[in-house]
């Protein structure tokens, strides 16, 4: 293990050397921009353009326009890209990974590969993890795009097709990894080439890599119709699944989280529904539905697999705890857990189109991504997607101070010194972001914290519309927020005044993240109701 962590560091001294060779070249262009005049320098794009139209590669404009968007950045967004920022922005435009910290300025970094790929005319991408960031990106950064006479466009769920076409056909496209993927899913089911909306997948920049290329790498994206089935055997598999006991009846694997019955159980289904054998071929039918029972009733969790809001039930998204809008579990999963909750049971659908993650981002020509946390999946990304990843040195030393972990011997314990701790820090004024990874323990949490009269905002897939206000206001004096991991995500929590001196930003992460948990990630469905094939 010792020997492999010194690959990694002596691997990425070479690269870090041979990036700051080219970042010399950038920097050596930064006078003779800061001497251009507005129009000047605007005029940039254009020449940039021709150039590459009359032939030099997009490496040979690098270090210039690096420069150029350096220097725009410095006028338009008040910001200009430190020398660590060239680095990270090298390797994405070498079609890598770069690994850098939180703060560092992923977002920022990115505009210069983005930049020079787009005077390619052929169309990036920038990819964030939720439809929030998307549009914050797009508005933020394309105001910097924008001056440079370039077109920004931004590609969500509620687009019409024109809207997305023209989205599709700018410079620049900000969207979300789902988006994307359904978007190539619904072109190939169109009759006439003019009703697609996507042009041909060029180059991708994938914000939070780690988590779009490797932890849902293998969910299915699905396009689904609706399929004329009953319902029926949902209600009767329900009511069965609910008549049951743990270990004399059926038996769960935590590892793999699976259910099955045990030889009692099967004798009480047979007796239940009146068979000689439950799994005769016959049966085929109701024992995908008792199945789909078993796991609705005690694998799936309400307020952490999903929560139930006005009479429907939606997916919590197990990497973000937000709730996936219009999508559903497949193979009548979803319809089983409606008959759990005593909700109306939607008709079942059949799959029309559908591709992973994984499979649909190696169409493109080029690939890069940002993230915080992408050295453990190193090998995986080589070996899947030709992807190196590079750890971007921070620009100045890390102030963070990383405490080690406490355990408690039971749960009541753990929260009473979590409300403790936040107690003594909340009367001193020291701002508190509290980490949590379920809708109900969040929720545990909040209401531990109203017992001892401490003010809190909550966010969870519950109340995620109020995500920029809660995050907004994370970092000022005296603030509690308790969050589950939907707000870890790209999204700045500013310190407010007088917070540095108090400590600072404290955060508590009340557990880590269960891997095992995240096995029972299902599917990712967009049910349509209508589809013209």
């Amino acid at each position: 293990m010792v020997n492999v962590l010194k690959k990694w560091v002596e691997s990425d001294k070479r690269e870090i050397k041979r990036l700051s060779k080219i970042a010399d070249k950038v920097e050596a262009y930064a006078d003779a921009m800061a001497a251009l005049s507005d129009e000047e320098l605007k005029a940039k794009t254009p020449e940039l353009k021709n150039r590459y139209k009359e032939g030099e590669t997009l490496d040979d404009l690098l270090p210039e326009a690096f420069a150029t968007i350096r220097e725009a950045a410095k006028r338009v967004l008040g910001l200009y890209p430190f020398r660590v920022q060239i680095y990270g922005g090298i390797v994405l435009h070498e079609g890598n990974i770069a690994e850098m910290k939180t703060g560092e300025g992923k977002t920022l970094t990115a505009t210069m590969p983005v930049y020079l790929n787009s005077l390619a005319g052929k169309g990036v991408h920038v990819v964030t993890v939720n439809e929030y960031l998307a549009s914050r990106d797009a508005t933020e950064m394309g105001e910097l795009y924008t001056w440079l006479g370039l077109k920004v466009g931004l590609n969500v769920s509620n687009k019409t097709p024109d809207e997305k076409r023209e989205a599709y056909n700018s410079d620049i496209t900000y969207s979300t990894n789902s988006e994307l993927g359904f978007d190539y899913l619904r072109d190939n089911m169109v009759v006439y080439r003019e009703d697609m909306v996507q042009r041909p997948l060029n180059f991708v920049i994938v914000d939070e890599v780690d988590s779009i290329l490797i932890d849902e790498a293998r969910t299915p994206l699905i396009i689904s119709g609706q399929a004329e089935k009953s319902t029926t055997l949902y209600t009767r598999t329900d009511r069965f699944a609910k008549t049951l006991t743990e270990k004399s009846d059926y038996k769960i694997d935590l590892e793999s989280k699976t259910v099955s019955l045990t030889e009692e159980g099967i004798q009480k289904a047979e007796k239940y529904f009146g068979l000689e054998n439950l799994y005769d071929p016959d049966n085929t039918a109701l024992t995908h539905h008792l199945d789909n029972a078993l796991r609705a009733n005690f694998i799936m969790l309400r307020d952490k697999d999903y929560v139930v809001s006005d009479g429907e039930v939606l997916i919590v998204d197990q990497f973000t705890g937000r709730i996936m809008e219009g999508r559903r579990y497949s193979d009548g999963l979803h319809q089983a857990i409606e008959a759990k909750e005593h909700v109306d049971i939607q008709q079942e659908t059949k799959t029309m189109a559908n591709i992973t993650y994984q499979n649909f981002f190696r169409m493109y020509s080029k690939i890069a991504g940002m993230t915080g946390t992408a050295k453990t999946e190193q090998e995986e990304f080589r070996e899947i997607y030709n992807m190196e990843v590079i750890s971007i040195p921070t620009n100045k030393p890390v102030l963070r101070e990383d405490r080690p972990d406490l355990l408690y011997p039971t749960l009541k314990s753990k929260f009473k010194a979590v409300v403790e701790d936040i107690k003594e820090r909340h009367e001193k004024g020291q701002p508190i972001l509290v980490g949590t990874v379920a809708v109900e323990t969040s929720e545990l949490l909040a209401h531990l914290l109203d017992k001892e009269g401490i003010p809190h905002a909550v966010l969870n897939a519950k109340n995620h519309a109020k995500e920029a206000e809660i995050i907004m206001n994370a970092g000022q004096r005296g603030a509690v927020t308790i969050a589950t991991n939907m707000a870890g995500r790209g999204t700045d929590i500013k310190l407010g005044a007088g917070v540095k001196e108090l400590g600072g930003l404290a955060v508590i992460g009340t557990e880590r993240m269960n891997l095992g948990e995240l096995i029972i990630s299902c599917v990712v469905v967009l049910v349509v109701k209508e589809i013209q094939v």
